[in-house]
């Protein structure tokens, strides 16, 4: 009778512990395949501003690399996934902070982009609520596939897009520079 009182109340804990996406769902699982390629999660950390958790992201490479600019740069499929924390993130606010992102990451140069980066802001557009995933999923051959809650977005293609995007977070001029060092594996 007593086993059966703790597995009772084992299984309430998991029943209002569990999120709506499922209780056993990782958030930044250890790898991810994308069409034929397995990707391995190469660091994990989380996007904070004024003490606030905003998002967690995970960055996933071919192997593990902690060079960002080569990351930024190379010319093979990788992935970013970012799992909305914060019900302070409003489609208003991602598009602002994703604009200055591209800013800081392309030094200014956004001129050239700006067609892509408008496709890419445009799938902020739709409501954006705590537990959405973003899947930001480049393949040379398609471009960055954009991924919210496992329905396609958006495809945008080109090299020169992928590198302002992933700049964001790896530039010499990041996000922010905690997350960078997380996101590369080389400390918090």
């Amino acid at each position: 009778m007593k086993q059966i009182c703790i597995l009772s109340i084992l299984f309430m804990l998991m029943l209002f512990t569990g999120s709506g996406k499922g209780f056993a769902e990782e958030p930044m699982p250890g790898s991810m395949i994308t069409g034929s390629e397995t990707l391995v999660l190469n660091g994990k950390g989380t996007r904070t501003k004024f003490f606030l958790t905003l998002y967690e992201a995970g960055l996933y490479l071919r192997e593990r690399s902690d060079d960002a600019g080569k990351i930024v740069a190379a010319e093979s499929p990788m992935a970013i996934r970012l799992l909305i924390k914060s019900s302070m993130i409003t489609s208003e606010k991602m598009e602002k902070a994703t604009l200055e992102g591209f800013e800081k990451s392309t030094h200014g140069n956004t001129a050239a982009l700006v067609k892509e980066i408008e496709q890419f802001i445009s799938v902020f557009r739709e409501e954006i609520r705590v537990d959405d995933v973003y899947e930001m999923i480049y393949l040379p051959s398609k471009g960055v596939q954009v991924i919210k809650n496992n329905k396609q977005a958006a495809i945008i293609p080109g090299l020169a897009f992928k590198k302002a995007l992933f700049g964001i977070w790896l530039s010499p001029d990041p996000v922010q520079e905690s997350l960078k060092r997380e996101l590369l594996g080389t400390g918090t």
